[in-house]
């Protein structure tokens, strides 16, 4: 009997134990959800009690209030890696220079001979000479000869001016930044001479009392300078009847060495540069009674490539009006108008042609040929101009830009012996900017076909002559007619000169014009631009400064060297060719 009541009290026990198990789990759950459960307004209730709209609504301010509490944080931790980052660079700066002076210099110049740099310094050096180059606003320069100008390429080819015309064999440094170079190289080598450091390797009074000290006259002692290519041999020193005397301290001595850099050198100083690395200067200065050369090497290294300005160019609705001055030469322009008709109306479609004319004879010849293509192609983006006077080319483009009416627009000054591709019409609207850039591209200017092909019976067509070889044509880096810019650039430095008359020296002007202001000249060779070759008459009637530039025009505008040697010795090789058929002959007859 007694047990039983045991197992009775058991059971008892057991569950009174559970019922304190689930109130003390129920205590635990209400104390979790009174700490943990987000605040409300006093008018909020839990959901699911009052209703379903409140509870939507109390969700989304549990997300936003989570979702500003997440930025916060993440705004926290950025401001505390800044932090970190700036320590770790301060550090980093500290270490290199304790490192810096514990290593000996590699030699005693740097820019403007302060100590070596910090690479803070460094970068506030680089952006400086970005502002002191010609890349925000245009540079005030003396001369036409004074720009420094673009060179063309594609992935295959490269368009220079290395061998233009305007190049001589003798050359002094006319453009100032080449001037420049040379005098601060001279100078930064007589600091290296004169204020020398330990590792130097020269006493303070060289072992023979006061040291002496160089000037830029102990630079040169020799003032003679030669010049060759890699086709010529040196084989002696020259001699002093061919000295040639400068006014300065120094002289050039060029070559050219086909190894893919430019190398240049100095008779007392040498200089070469390799593109992607640095200019390196060897200078030699002596005094004049003694017998000891003074050696310095300096280095110039390039900075790394720096971004200036990175742009999204929109030229879907730029016109450009083509201005074209014109007096007779009705079947030139009849050409000029297949080309145009292929290239302006077929493919770019953003033209206006101006054709100014001068003079009654031909003029209805001209209108109707301008009408023939209206009809045929529907195009009527066309002016004609009339004047009653005699040819001048700068008052015909300037009468042609002034007769445009619809305010802004880009002006190509074109002749009608020019042939130009779609891609010039871009290369004009990219390089083009109103109030800031004004574009003068090189034409490529062809020789007279009868020569070039004379081997031929006939001269092959236009289109298969526009070849860039050295025998076909030449780079007109001499001529300032071609040029891309906005109306409001041009009427803004007064326009031509409408007092020079007749032929050339109005397009010169001009360009003066801009390059004593503010624009940018951009100034390189460009493929798609030809000059057709035209007989060229140089009328009694020009001052003798332009009839002498009309004659130069002229004979550079015939052949190349070697074909006008090939006219010269014309009868030389004839009789050479009789001498050999007739030995040949005598020979065969033998």
């Amino acid at each position: 009997m007694r047990m039983p009541r045991r197992g009775l009290v058991i059971q008892a026990r057991t569950r009174w134990l559970l019922v304190g198990i689930a109130l003390l789990f129920s205590l635990v759950l209400l104390m979790y959800l009174l700490e943990c459960a987000p605040q409300t307004d006093g008018n909020g209730s839990l959901p699911g009690v009052v209703g379903e709209n409140m509870g939507k609504e109390y969700y989304q301010a549990l997300l936003q209030e989570q979702e500003e509490h997440y930025q916060n944080r993440a705004t926290s931790l950025k401001r505390q890696i800044a932090q970190l980052k700036q320590e770790l660079q301060e550090m980093s700066d500290k270490l290199k220079s304790l490192q810096e002076k514990k290593t000996p210099k590699v030699n005693g110049m740097n820019y403007q001979g302060t100590k070596e740099q910090t690479s803070n310094d460094l970068l506030e050096f680089l952006h400086s000479q970005i502002d002191k180059a010609e890349v925000s606003m245009g540079a005030k320069l003396p001369s036409e000869y004074g720009v420094i100008p673009f060179e063309s390429f594609t992935s295959m080819k490269v368009f220079q001016l290395e061998m233009g015309l305007t190049r001589h064999p003798e050359e002094k440094p006319v453009r100032k930044d080449k001037r420049d170079e040379l005098v601060e190289v001279i100078e930064a080598g007589l600091e290296v001479i004169n204020n020398p450091d330990e590792e130097d390797g020269q006493d303070e009074d060289d072992g023979v009392g006061e040291r002496q000290l160089y000037s830029e006259n102990d630079f040169i002692e020799e003032p003679y300078e030669i010049v060759f290519n890699g086709d010529t041999e040196l084989t002696e020193e020259p001699s002093w009847t061919s000295v040639l005397h400068y006014q300065c301290n120094w002289f050039i001595w060029v070559t050219f060495i086909r190894v893919g850099i430019d190398v240049e050198l100095a008779h007392r100083g040498y200089y070469r540069t390799e593109r992607d690395k640095g200019t390196q200067y060897e200078l030699f200065y002596k005094k004049m009674d003694g017998m000891e050369y003074r050696h310095v090497t300096l280095f110039r290294p390039f900075g790394p490539l720096m971004k200036v300005k990175s742009e999204t160019v929109d030229i879907s609705r730029s016109i450009i009006n083509i201005i074209v001055p014109l007096a007779g030469r009705t079947e030139a322009f009849a050409q000029f108008m297949q080309n145009f008709r292929d290239v302006c109306i077929h493919q770019d479609k953003r033209v206006h042609l101006t054709v100014v004319y001068f003079g009654q004879d031909g003029l209805s010849e001209v209108q109707s040929i301008l009408e023939s293509v209206a009809r045929e192609t529907d195009f009527h983006n066309y002016t004609l101009v009339s004047l009653n006077e005699e040819f001048n080319r700068g008052r015909g483009l300037d009468m042609g830009a002034r007769a445009w009416e619809k305010g802004e627009v880009l002006m190509f000054f074109c002749d009608v012996d020019v042939y130009f591709t779609a891609e010039f019409l871009n290369s004009c609207r990219l390089n083009a900017e109103p109030g800031k850039k004004v574009f003068y591209p090189v034409v490529f200017s062809l020789y007279n076909p009868a020569i070039v092909y004379a081997n031929q019976d006939l001269p092959p067509p236009v289109e298969q002559q526009l070849v860039h070889k050295k025998d076909s044509g030449f780079w007109r880096d001499f001529g300032f007619g071609m040029t891309c810019q906005y109306r409001t650039d041009f009427l803004t430095v007064g326009g031509f000169d409408l007092e020079v008359k007749g032929w050339g020296g109005e397009d010169v002007h001009l360009y003066r014009k801009y390059l004593h202001g503010d624009l940018i000249v951009i100034r390189t060779p460009v493929p798609g631009l030809f000059h057709l070759w035209h007989e060229k008459h140089c009328a009694d009637e020009l001052t003798p400064e332009q009839y002498r530039m009309c004659i130069q025009s002229k004979a550079m505008n015939e052949a190349s060297h070697s074909h006008l040697g090939m006219l010269v010795f014309r009868e030389e090789i004839e009789t050479h060719l009789r001498k050999q058929a007739y030995r040949t002959n005598s020979e065969a007859v033998g």
